[in-house]
């Protein structure tokens, strides 16, 4: 490995490392407002502050649990040489944390579309590119409804005509998905493939989840990009544009196309996309 490069891995680890320490800090403040609450709370005609106490203490849990994921990514980041094995990926860490290998982390819009994706490995962005391209999944489910979502063996195909199929032709098993929410709106999904049973309980994976969520959007040093993570689908939209005027069809239209075609051929809506965008590919 180069040493600029190792340079920028150790400069990684060590961002990490600070905002895990930040995290602990404000799991700290948060507990001890949670204690002078509690205190206040024993008091007669105060039980409003036990309420605020109890809030704290999550919010406190939920610090924690990022920078239980802020400190595994440092010592990967710290531990990786360039030339050996991939770049580490922070997914990794949350998938780790959700009992399983693979996770899938994406964000949407209001209209749920796609915006971004970050994942763990490869299976998880064969599966990922699968729910975007098909437009249905665990995923879209549990953004759309609000809900966590678990399906395993053949209610996976009863549930997802589509989708269901084309995810056990990976080898997956079983996959489960909760909402990445803030005050009631919905930002995105975690969904996790063949997690062990004991760690895909619902309360489990939204305490991850709520911590993937302050990591990218609300903490004061938030990441949506997750240490270089994130993939921006713009490049798809940009090309589903192209196609729209090429062709005179609407911009979903196209977009729907595109991702007809990438599904057919077997490559990803992205890689379609650049060929598109570069001059290489015409659809029609």
């Amino acid at each position: 490995m180069d040493p600029k490069g190792r340079r920028e891995d150790l400069g990684l680890a060590a961002m990490a490392r600070q905002r895990a320490a930040l995290a602990h800090e404000r799991a700290d403040r948060a507990e001890a407002a949670a204690e002078r609450h509690e205190l206040l709370a024993a008091k007669p005609g105060r039980e409003l502050h036990s309420q605020i106490a109890s809030t704290h203490r999550r919010t406190a849990e939920c610090h924690r649990a990022s920078a239980r994921l802020q400190d595994s990514f440092a010592l990967r980041a710290a531990a990786w040489t360039g030339g050996r094995g991939t770049r580490p990926r922070f997914m990794t860490v949350v998938a780790e944390a959700c009992g399983t290998d693979s996770a899938a982390m994406a964000l949407i819009d209001t209209e749920q579309n796609h915006l971004a994706v970050a994942v763990s490995d490869q299976l998880s962005r064969a599966a990922q590119d699968l729910e975007y391209v098909l437009g249905e999944g665990p995923g879209q489910d549990a953004a759309a409804e609000h809900r966590p979502v678990h399906v395993s063996g053949p209610e996976i195909e009863k549930r997802w005509p589509g989708y269901g199929p084309s995810l056990v032709s990976l080898g997956i098993a079983s996959v489960a998905a909760v909402p990445l929410q803030i005050q009631g709106s919905c930002i995105g999904a975690l969904t996790v493939f063949d997690p062990r049973p004991a760690d895909a309980r619902p309360a489990r994976l939204a305490e991850v989840a709520e911590a993937l969520t302050r990591i990218v959007l609300l903490d004061p040093d938030a990441d949506p990009d997750l240490y270089g993570g994130t993939d921006v689908r713009a490049t798809v939209h940009q090309a589903a544009g192209m196609v729209s005027v090429r062709i005179g069809c609407s911009v979903m239209d196209a977009l729907a196309l595109i991702k007809a075609v990438a599904f057919a051929e077997e490559v990803s809506s992205d890689a379609l996309a650049r060929q598109i965008v570069h001059g290489d590919r015409k659809l029609i």
